[in-house]
């Protein structure tokens, strides 16, 4: 009889833990969102063929030129009408060696169009009113206010803001190098050993002086984004990753969303190979372990870049993304419309790379990766990527935007459908795991 008991408590616990989720979100009583487990990411429900159109040979034709010319090893085109997911297609190769072809599924790393991405969350978290844009970075009343950070060489330090973070003027130069690409360097500089981290970042720049005034200047910079995700973190006490996922992916059914690896070993299950330029060379690795690696796997240290520029994501999730932040009015925006003024009508964007009359773009690029997203006033929008980074570096960016003029402005007519909501049941199994990393 007892046994008979303990094995009823068993099936009935068994079944309650199944049903939880369903409780949950039917009384509403939980603030982290989860994905829906029981479909697929978009872009894994989708194939080259369900892009057929009448336009659809003209793009294609287009886009093999394009990639032949440039000599990119695989492309992945997504373009979105009027917020609907109207062509998904992906053309060449994920793996050559494997003879493995792009398909609308594949992962890419995204660069520094992950910093649109952050700029959303911190936006998002001075929303909430967690977070000022006027907030100090760094001195007794800044962000960074732990002992191991007060002792600061220049007191213009003191006057670094978030917003001066998120707009490239905080006072930090590449006049000796890009600091984000230099960790080895830090590293002996600090007297600190390999692999470092944000920690180290934040006492190399207190004990150093800046180019100029915060506020003042432009200036392209890594670092500062780097502390971005770093206060997300203590403002949400979360990693930056999992407040992302948890409140901005997750619940809008952006799922297959992730944080880069150095590795090629460590890649995930769906995501390209990279390629670098034929003449590039081996480097010695990020970890200072003294070995030589790829530049794009191991000799820059994508995880450390973090908030600054390692998401991998899909075409077609990150155009589902654009469409939560583009103004228009299809789909509702996560963000306050005079919050999206802020980014896209300031004097210098917030997130975005170049905005104007209603054309908005972000680029991204890093050792053996491409990326490039368009916004335009007339409802389309469009995202590029690419698993080979183009010899003729950033002005290869122009020639991306000129080819996609081209295929856009060749369409009169764009299919009804939305691939956003193509769908056929079949449950994912590698979910990552819901319980949180707490700070």
């Amino acid at each position: 009889m007892k046994r008979r008991r303990i094995k009823f408590i068993d099936i009935f616990f068994s079944a309650f833990l199944l049903m939880l989720p369903f409780i949950l979100n039917s009384v509403g009583s939980y603030q982290m969102h989860l994905p829906d487990t029981y479909s697929k990411p978009v872009n894994q429900r989708l194939d080259n063929h369900l892009s057929e159109f009448d336009y659809s040979s003209y793009i294609d034709k287009q886009l093999l030129h394009f990639m032949s010319r440039a000599e990119l090893k695989g492309i992945s085109l997504a373009i979105t009408h009027d917020e609907k997911l109207v062509f998904a297609r992906s053309y060449g190769y994920a793996n050559i060696e494997n003879a493995e072809a792009m398909t609308p599924s594949h992962l890419f790393r995204i660069a520094s169009v992950s910093k649109l991405i952050t700029t959303v969350a911190v936006l998002k978290l001075v929303e909430e009113n967690r977070l000022s844009l006027d907030d100090k970075v760094f001195g007794n009343n800044g962000l960074f206010n732990e002992k191991e950070y007060l002792n600061i060489r220049d007191p213009k330090l003191k006057d670094i803001t978030v917003l001066n973070l998120l707009n490239h003027s905080a006072g930090w130069t590449q006049c000796y190098g890009d600091p984000a690409f230099l960790p080895l360097a830090i590293a002996r500089i600090m007297g600190v050993e390999p692999p470092i981290t944000i920690d180290t970042y934040l006492k190399y720049v207190i004990e150093r002086r800046l180019q100029y005034k915060p506020g003042t200047a432009y200036s392209y910079s890594n670092i500062s984004f780097m502390f971005l995700g770093a206060i997300v973190e203590k403002v949400t006490g979360l990693k930056y990753e999992d407040y992302v996922r948890y409140h901005i992916l997750y619940p809008n059914d952006i799922i297959d969303m992730h944080m880069a690896r150095n590795s090629f070993e460590e890649r995930y299950d769906n995501e390209v190979k990279y390629y670098e330029q034929q003449e590039s060379e081996m480097v010695l690795s990020s970890k200072g372990d003294s070995s030589y690696v790829q530049k794009v796997y191991g000799g820059n240290d994508i995880e450390l870049l973090g908030a600054a520029g390692a998401w991998v994501v899909s075409a077609s999730e990150l155009a589902k993304l654009m469409t939560l932040i583009d103004g228009y009015d299809n789909v509702p925006d996560i963000l306050l419309p005079e919050t999206i003024a802020l980014m896209t009508e300031s004097e210098r964007p917030l997130g975005w790379s170049e905005t104007n009359n209603g054309y908005w773009y972000r680029t991204g690029n890093f050792a053996g990766s491409m990326a490039m997203i368009g916004r335009r006033p007339d409802g389309l929008q469009w995202v590029f990527l690419s698993n080979t980074r183009d010899w003729q570096g950033p002005g290869f960016y122009k020639q991306i935007n000129q080819l996609m003029n081209r295929v856009l402005k060749k369409v009169d007519e764009w299919p009804e459908r939305d691939l956003f909501n193509y769908y056929y049941p079949e449950p994912l199994s590698y979910y990552p795991p819901l319980e949180l990393s707490v700070l």
